[in-house]
């Protein structure tokens, strides 16, 4: 007896502590979206692609588009939805780790415009009161989802402890 509980003891243990080891996973989302805002997986946190907010909203009555800007412009309004986001769920732009940038047309030159978005991403990393940039990568794409829209950023960030 004396001999299985030697062990017998050791390989509880080890499956106690892979049952402990298991990831909580939480969906940040409502029942009207077609996707999570974003989801946490243990301390990490994946925020979904943000897109840019109006300038100008459009107006029926008059029959004008939404007006969203230029690469820069997009840029200036994505990077505080971003940072808006990750308070929501106690975190901040030091704790972004990764950023992916999904860069379409310049919608008011049709060209891409990486120097516009770049010119807002400094503002937020690699500044004096935010020391921290994350790994990044950078894509040229066709077109995004939103036939207005000149970039997409989504980021991942983890909790530090």
């Amino acid at each position: 007896m004396k001999f299985a509980l030697k062990f017998l003891a050791p390989a509880l243990l080890a499956v106690a502590g892979v049952a402990h080891a298991q990831t909580v996973v939480k969906h940040i989302q409502t029942e009207k979206a077609a996707i999570a805002t974003g989801v946490w997986a243990g301390d990490t946190y994946y925020l979904s692609g943000q897109l840019a907010s109006p300038i100008t909203p459009a107006d029926p009555a008059k029959g004008t588009a939404a007006d969203y800007g230029d690469t820069k412009a997009q840029a200036a309004s994505i990077f505080p939805k971003i940072q808006a986001a990750l308070k929501e769920q106690g975190l901040d732009m030091k704790d972004v780790v990764k950023m992916t940038v999904f860069l379409g047309p310049d919608p008011k030159t049709g060209k891409l415009d990486f120097a516009g978005m770049q010119s807002e991403y400094v503002k937020f990393f690699g500044t004096k009161d935010q020391p921290n940039k994350p790994a990044r990568s950078a894509f040229q794409v066709a077109a995004l989802a939103a036939p207005w829209a000149a970039l997409e950023i989504e980021v991942i960030a983890v909790k530090s402890k």
